[in-house]
């Protein structure tokens, strides 16, 4: 048996099936059939992986049956030469394409205005999300709203978005945000600072460009934080209520991976094959919680960022111990799993001791990995609890704290998010 796989059937909690009804949940719907439980996965229908995987671009969108492809990035990329590579790329293999360069981190419904404008003017029938969480959530948006009109509040969770929309392709230059492989878009809006869930196949894109190489570059903090945030969305999908038998086996294989080479990434970021290890598993985490959900986690984590302008993965990783160990009681087995399977647990260890295991990792990781407290990263305590009340409402109405093992109360999360600040 290896490491980690599952010591006891993970789809039965006290004889009951992971999916309890036949309420769809943000894309993922389960519905019982004879015992067996039926379930929906989705993710792009061509992935094309491996190191210089960006120099088929132009051949991937012309079998996409584009022709005006519109290039979506944000100054950085631009200012860098690797959008331009991606452009002539483009270019020499026939298409007319066109760069928006405009996108901002954590994108606003403001600033997708002159996106949409550009996206128009140059008539795109394509759009090309190239680089982290950010600019890929912008494509998403706008190959949506170029079709639907509208506004992004208009596409918000509950609501699950069908279609249509154009086709995306998504080139992540992070190992971390999976977006490249999802059914979600993540908008803030700019008069409430509310981050905005939107879900449905319309976001998921056509194919996505796994090239390892994008990520050679990336800075320490950044490796963490994006590192992180892929562990974080491996281990809430494998807990998620909405879990199933194939997002499980993602989410342990990515776990296993994430484990073995987030710290050596961290240390030395010309490490080539922790790179590559990373940037598959990051996908493979994107593929399961599209299919399967996040869960407390990613719902506090949001309004962190809304409000406080934190990182996504950072305030991921500042919310991910202490919200396992509130949840772990409740779902111990699942947890005992991603402990083997990131190697703080072994198969004779029992759950009890192996969950807990996981919650001492998570915060040596976090610790390895320099993650600052809200305090630590310069947040005025009297702001932070000023904003817990907006924070727990804005969580709550995201829906992903009802997928966690352990369903919170609105008191609950005003303790855990009064708990991490310091």
């Amino acid at each position: 048996m290896s490491r980690f796989e599952p010591t006891h059937n993970p789809w039965q909690r006290g004889g009951a099936s992971t999916f309890e009804d036949t309420t769809p949940v943000f894309g993922v719907t389960g519905r019982r059939k004879e015992n067996t439980v039926v379930f929906t996965f989705a993710q792009p229908r061509q992935l094309r992986i491996g190191g210089g995987a960006r120099s088929e671009l132009g051949e991937l969108v012309f079998g996409l049956g584009a022709s005006r492809p519109l290039l979506v990035t944000d100054r950085f990329l631009e200012g860098n030469g690797a959008a331009a590579e991606l452009m002539g790329l483009m270019t020499g293999a026939g298409l007319q394409p066109a760069l928006w360069a405009e996108t901002v981190p954590d994108p606003t419904t403001d600033s997708l205005v002159s996106g949409l404008a550009a996206l128009h003017e140059h008539g795109a029938d394509l759009v090309i999300g190239f680089g982290g969480g950010s600019p890929m959530d912008t494509a998403k948006a706008l190959a949506l709203l170029a079709v639907q009109g509208g506004r992004m509040a208009d596409y918000r969770a509950p609501r699950r978005n069908d279609g249509p929309a154009l086709p995306v392709v998504a080139i992540p230059t992070t190992a971390g945000s999976g977006s490249e492989a999802t059914q979600f878009t993540i908008i803030t809006d700019s008069g409430s600072n509310e981050k905005m869930l939107c879900t449905g196949p319309a976001f998921l894109p056509a194919a996505a460009v796994i090239d390892f190489e994008l990520t050679l570059s990336m800075p320490a903090r950044l490796t963490a934080d994006t590192g992180v945030d892929a562990l974080t969305h491996a281990v809430e999908a494998y807990v998620s209520r909405r879990a199933n038998r194939l997002s499980d086996a993602l989410c342990l294989t990515a776990i296993a991976s994430i484990g073995a080479h987030l710290r050596r990434a961290y240390a030395d970021g010309t490490d080539r094959d922790a790179r590559e290890a990373l940037m598959l598993a990051a996908t493979q985490a994107g593929i399961a919680f599209s299919n399967s959900s996040v869960a407390l986690v990613h719902g506090m984590s949001r309004p962190i960022g809304a409000h406080f302008h934190v990182a996504h993965g950072l305030s991921n990783a500042m919310l991910f111990p202490a919200v396992t160990a509130f949840s772990v009681g409740s779902a111990t087995a699942r947890y005992a799993d991603c402990a083997r399977a990131l190697g703080c647990a072994s198969v004779g260890d029992d759950d009890a001791r192996a969950a807990s295991a996981l919650v001492e990792e998570l915060q040596a990781l976090c610790r390895d990995l320099a993650v600052p407290t809200p305090e630590a990263f310069g947040i005025d305590e009297a702001a932070w609890t000023a904003t817990i009340p907006t924070m727990v409402q804005q969580a709550i109405a995201s829906g992903s704290p009802a997928n966690n093992p352990r369903i919170p109360t609105p008191d609950d999360m005003a303790a855990l998010y009064a708990t991490i600040y310091r």
